[in-house]
């Protein structure tokens, strides 16, 4: 058996907890959004929103999931009127992702109200940690990513 920091194992156990609060968190923001609105739905309207003109490949890649998943949820967040689907002017053949006004509009009051309730959550916490928590989440964020691609390689 392979010994390791317990560092390590706390983190393992910290990630663990802060996926599962945030798999219930999710639901609720994506019932903000649309009340027929999937939780696993929202993390790919608000990356749509945040980088208009994005593929389904792109956001396979980005978050790890298989095309038919993507394409899936794709598909009603255009049902539900949040996403249009333009084509590509390089490649005719290819779709670019834009979120509708609505979808705009929408994903705009979810995130104001999760900020508004992170913001009341850590209303003890200095400024400065909750800046260097957000630093080393996505710090984290990018090395996963990394590492994950290079799995695959």
């Amino acid at each position: 058996m392979n010994q390791r920091p317990t560092e390590f194992e706390d983190l393992e156990h910290e990630i663990t907890t802060l996926v599962r609060r945030a798999v219930s968190s999710g639901t609720v923001t994506a019932r903000r959004v649309h009340p027929d609105l999937d939780a696993s739905a929202y993390p790919l309207l608000s990356h749509v929103e945040a980088n208009p003109g994005v593929r389904a490949t792109e956001l396979s890649l980005h978050f790890g999931i298989g095309a038919a998943t993507v394409s899936r949820q794709l598909s009603r967040l255009e049902e539900l009127g949040l996403i249009a689907r333009t084509t590509d002017p390089s490649d005719s053949r290819g779709q670019l992702l834009v979120p509708t006004p609505e979808g705009r509009r929408r994903v705009a009051e979810a995130r104001s109200g999760r900020v508004d309730a992170l913001a009341e959550a850590l209303a003890g916490w200095r400024p400065a940690d909750v800046s260097r928590l957000a630093g080393l989440l996505g710090r984290y964020s990018q090395d996963i990513t990394r590492w994950l691609q290079s799995d695959r390689d």
